[in-house]
């Protein structure tokens, strides 16, 4: 019997997620709703694929630096992502921290199960369309305003995303207030926004 391990906030598509798996005859599926039981499962389980969320409990993109720590601790670690972002340039950052494998939360469920067994038998997967985005983002870097942004700053739009304040943001990534403030002036000057309000607009175009 093969493994699984979920990690996902949001509990219908939690046990959505755990149902399919189960009719395909994955067991044990364990799963986990926040960053830390999810770490500690892996560790604990050693399922034989992992499938995380990007942002777990509305905490930026925390997916990343799970998959990373994972990654880590297991540098074989399957790991699938099933998100909410479709944007090339956020899917990039997600195989490049160790994902091996992609599907957005609007796939069909036939597409879950294909991405899962090929990440399972050791293949990456992403789907055609995209494939070749992500192909033309690394081409054509300069044409999506994400491309050149480090993770602090992705982290920071996808908070201002979701209507984080300043403070807030700050309580999630755990640095001060000063440095938000700082991040978002130099994201203002990037990204060519002339108010915080403009700023938010992009952040929720790009990421929300």
């Amino acid at each position: 019997m093969r493994s699984a391990l979920i990690i996902e906030d949001h509990p219908i598509l939690l046990q959505a997620s755990k149902r399919l798996l189960e009719d395909i005859g994955v067991s044990p599926v364990f799963v986990a709703s926040d960053v830390l039981s999810g770490y500690r499962l892996f560790h604990r389980a050693k399922p034989d694929v992992v499938i995380v969320d990007l942002v777990i409990k509305s905490n930026g993109l925390a997916g990343l630096d799970l998959i990373r720590r994972m990654r880590l601790r297991d540098q074989k670690a399957r790991i699938l992502v099933f998100s909410m972002h479709a944007d090339p340039v956020i899917i990039g950052r997600a195989l490049e921290a160790g994902a091996m494998g992609y599907v957005v939360k609007d796939a069909g469920p036939d597409e879950f199960i294909e991405a899962f067994k090929r990440v399972d038998s050791g293949k990456p997967y992403l789907s055609n369309a995209i494939a070749t985005e992500v192909a033309l983002v690394n081409v054509h870097a300069s044409s999506n305003p994400l491309a050149n942004l480090s993770r602090r700053e992705i982290q920071t739009l996808a908070l201002l995303a979701e209507g984080k304040s300043y403070r807030a943001i700050a309580d999630e990534l755990r640095v001060s207030y000063k440095t938000v403030v700082n991040v978002c002036s130099l994201l203002r000057r990037k990204l060519g926004a002339g108010s915080l309000a403009e700023l938010i607009a992009l952040a929720v175009r790009h990421i929300g």
